[in-house]
């Protein structure tokens, strides 16, 4: 059986309010990945459900939520202070709504680096690992490292799901990163695939496939770090 989207909202504070959040949860769920949007697209984009119900059928859990600026429709990102605020609640929110289970956070693009930012700043309670869905190292056409100098003060370990043709990330730049980071990070390659995860039909591959793809590296990754 499918496992249904349960419509919540997550309070971020005073000065923000509320965002709204979607959380599927499969009956027999052994791990809640909190799942942060892009910077283009919010959490109802049908790449972040294709992700969901890919990794519900995994037993893995998802919470995907809104930044404020998507949830007032605007088209700038929120200013770092706020975003790091906010998936501080959403983690928050996660753990009240599966008490005991592990958590992992991340997300797609501009949200995993977000989560990131968070937990480098201050550990979030309860997360047990970050995964990302095409971490944004650097502005297409200017390669540059900067945007990941924060991971060094990560001490979690690192899932860094990230296709070949990415403009994002630069690999010359993102494999020596990874390494530097030693053991906490784990890179998962996927071949012809650009930063939404679409490749080529000369490829041979369908995106359906890299979904799938996507979908067991998690699993694989989050069983070994939770045993």
């Amino acid at each position: 059986m499918r496992a249904s989207a349960e419509e919540l909202h997550v309070p971020v504070g005073d000065r923000v309010g509320r965002v709204s959040a979607l959380l599927v949860r499969p009956p027999d769920a052994r791990v809640l990945y909190v799942l942060a949007h892009g910077a283009g697209a919010g959490m109802r984009h049908q790449f972040l459900e294709s992700v969901a119900r890919g990794l519900a059928e995994r037993r893995i859990a998802t919470l995907r939520y809104q930044f404020p600026y998507m949830e007032a429709r605007a088209r700038r990102p929120d200013p770092p202070t706020v975003a790091v605020t906010t998936v501080r609640a959403a983690v928050q929110e996660a753990a009240g709504l599966a008490p005991g289970m592990p958590l992992v956070a991340g997300g797609k693009s501009f949200g995993g680096r977000m989560t990131s930012s968070a937990q480098a700043k201050e550990p979030l309670p309860g997360v047990r690992g970050l995964v990302f869905l095409g971490f944004p190292l650097h502005a297409p056409g200017h390669p540059g490292d900067a945007r990941a100098k924060h991971l060094s003060q990560v001490e979690v370990p690192m899932l860094f799901l990230q296709g070949t043709r990415d403009e994002f990330a630069d690999l010359s730049l993102l494999r020596p990163l990874i390494t530097g980071l030693g053991e906490r990070a784990t890179l998962h390659l996927v071949e012809g695939a650009d930063h939404s995860f679409h490749v080529l039909k000369r490829s041979g591959r369908t995106d359906a496939e890299v979904l799938d793809e996507l979908a067991q590296a998690v699993e694989n990754w989050t069983g070994a770090l939770i045993g």
